[in-house]
């Protein structure tokens, strides 16, 4: 997030109960679900990878990654507010897909209404949390992106394909 910026903008989307947001500035586009090919001897959260206009991008399933149940859809109607996508994320140059249960929108955030994260939410350790925006509904969860996948990591996901 730009350091100076007192307002800035979150892609808010659901995964499971809780809302989650990261910079917009680090996403590269929103994809309906697409079919993913799984990849021998990935990682137990990579779904696999897919094909974005000739670009070989793999999906990362933060559902597994942070053992997060997913949504459960109750009637029809709802089913179609729910349809799930990819984020794709551009970090530092390397693109990833997530999977997500629901795009929310994208909000204005001014940086003096993040506070630190509890100590554990929901699952998902503090260091992969940015901070939290209180809402009126609970608690957006803003995810540091950089640190969901270590440069390492990033390098071995994108060797698989």
């Amino acid at each position: 997030m730009a350091i100076g910026d007192s307002v800035f903008q979150l892609v808010t989307f659901q995964l499971g109960e809780e809302l989650y947001g990261v910079d917009i500035m680090d996403v590269k586009e929103i994809v309906k679900i697409q079919n993913v090919r799984s990849i021998p001897n990935a990682p137990y959260y990579v779904e696999g990878i897919f094909n974005l206009r000739s670009e070989i991008i793999p999906i990362i399933n933060l559902h597994k990654r942070f053992r997060l149940k997913k949504i459960e859809i109750k009637d029809d109607e709802m089913a179609d507010e729910f349809e799930g996508g990819f984020i794709i994320l551009n970090i530092d140059g390397l693109k990833i897909g997530i999977i997500i249960d629901r795009v929310a929108r994208v909000i204005s955030v001014n940086r003096d209404e993040i506070k630190p994260p509890p100590q554990m939410l929901s699952g998902i350790g503090t260091e992969y949390i940015h901070g939290v925006v209180r809402q009126d509904n609970g608690y957006l969860i803003i995810l540091d992106i950089r640190s969901l996948f270590n440069p390492k990591e990033l390098r071995k996901l994108l060797d698989i394909n």
